[in-house]
């Protein structure tokens, strides 16, 4: 199992449209990934460490997939449309990590 995670730097007076993202970006984003995808998270930055502080990020998110084939090939035939949506809610330029997912969950 491997993870996908886009991250979206904080840079003052950056645009970023929290809801497009989640509300339209994302859903989309996972139907054009389809089976290669079991599932995906969206989270929103608040705060970094110290007290007041930006966060690191402004949002980032995650997509759980079974490997890194699967990933790739949906990203090939689907890559230009979603990169292609990128503009519609931030000017941000992200940064992409594909991780293995070695402990999906600690509770278990």
């Amino acid at each position: 199992m491997i993870k996908v995670t886009v991250m979206y730097p904080y840079s003052e007076g950056a645009r970023f449209d929290h809801a497009y993202y989640r509300d339209r970006h994302m859903p989309m984003v996972k139907a054009r990934l389809g089976s290669a995808c079991a599932y995906y998270t969206v989270e929103k930055g608040l705060a970094g460490r110290a007290p007041g502080a930006p966060p690191a990020f402004v949002a980032m998110c995650a997509f759980i997939c079974g490997s890194v084939e699967g990933y790739q090939a949906a990203m090939q035939e689907h890559g230009a449309e979603i990169l292609g949506d990128i503009a519609n809610y931030t000017d941000i330029v992200p940064v992409v990590q594909v991780s293995e997912v070695v402990v999906e969950r600690s509770d278990r």
